[in-house]
C-alpha cells in the first residue's frame, strides 16, 4: 500500500477528523473514499467554486477595470489560438 503524506492546518485537520468520527470512519476512509470517487468519474466529487466575496473585492474589481482600459485602448490583446477571429 502506498502511503501519501501533506500538510493542513492544524485546526483544519481536527474539524476534519470530528467531522469524519461523527460519520463513523477515520480520515483514512474519507480521503480514500475520496480517491475512489476521483479516479471512477475523473473529476473532482463536489464543486468548486471562488468565494462570490472574494471575486467582488476591490482589488478584484480595480484589477478587472485596468483590463477593460488596456482592451479598449488596444493594449495587452491576445488573441487565442483556439478562438477564431474574423
Amino acid at each position: 500500500m502506498a502511503q501519501i503524506n501533506f500538510r493542513v492546518d492544524d485546526e483544519l485537520k481536527i474539524k476534519a477528523e470530528k467531522v469524519c468520527e461523527d460519520m463513523g470512519m477515520n480520515m483514512t476512509t474519507a480521503l480514500n473514499i475520496f480517491l475512489v470517487k476521483l479516479t471512477n468519474e475523473r473529476r473532482i466529487p463536489f464543486d468548486v467554486t471562488a468565494d462570490p466575496d472574494s471575486f467582488y473585492s476591490e482589488e478584484h474589481i480595480e484589477m478587472l477595470e485596468r483590463r477593460i482600459a488596456d482592451i479598449k485602448a488596444g493594449r495587452n490583446v491576445h488573441e487565442h489560438e483556439l478562438i477564431e477571429v474574423d
